[in-house]
């Protein structure tokens, strides 16, 4: 049997554009929100045209949320059990942050998942991510444990860390209104690292 036949330049670039269109819709409007004709036409294709890359919304919206599953996690899977606790945390802290900065709209769009129930994301949830957590919590737990950073609870910790940190990309209307001229990600960073490492910087 022949070996699948690679795609084309152009066939690569209408893909990524595709997928570039639906993040846009799918970060406005969510995946109930959303239709293949919006998608199609953010994109400048034909429906038929899209089709031939994506056979259905789910399909479009699977792959989306395969790749930003892989970079939602990475941030938290460069804590390093080797490496001083308290600025892995604070490190984790900012790139977390940088996210926010760098890729609202995925943000926005695992946060419209979350909201909904989670129903294409559950068994990501459940499983790699779970796993994760599990293991970085139980790091952040032989830190308090060693005195390396005052004790909380290390799942609260995280939870912490998301809400503060997504809050910039998840909220950006309400931030940038309240916020005036002054860009939030001037402060945020500075603001972020005093808070935790006050929190978790041990008494002597």
């Amino acid at each position: 049997m022949p070996a699948p036949r690679a795609p084309t330049r152009i066939q690569r670039k209408n893909r990524a554009t595709i997928l570039e269109a639906a993040l846009d819709v799918f970060s406005r409007s969510g995946f109930r929100g959303s239709t293949v004709d919006q998608i199609a036409k953010a994109a400048g294709l034909s429906k038929p045209n899209l089709l031939y890359y994506f056979p259905s919304k789910e399909a479009i919206f699977n792959e989306l949320m395969a790749g930003l599953m892989d970079s939602w996690l990475d941030p938290l899977r460069r804590l390093d059990a080797d490496g001083d606790p308290l600025e892995e945390i604070l490190a984790y802290v900012q790139r977390k942050l940088q996210m926010s900065r760098d890729f609202p709209r995925e943000s926005r769009l695992y946060a419209n998942e979350i909201v909904q129930g989670a129903p294409r994301l559950h068994g990501v949830i459940a499983g790699e991510l779970k796993d994760l957590v599990e293991e970085k919590t139980a790091l952040l737990q032989s830190w308090m444990d060693d005195g390396r950073i005052n004790h909380a609870h290390p799942k609260h910790l995280l939870f912490s860390i998301w809400s503060l940190t997504q809050h910039y990309a998840d909220f950006d209307a309400q931030v940038r209104l309240l916020m005036g001229d002054e860009d939030p990600f001037d402060a945020a960073p500075d603001y972020l690292e005093t808070l935790y490492r006050r929190m978790l910087t041990p008494q002597s």
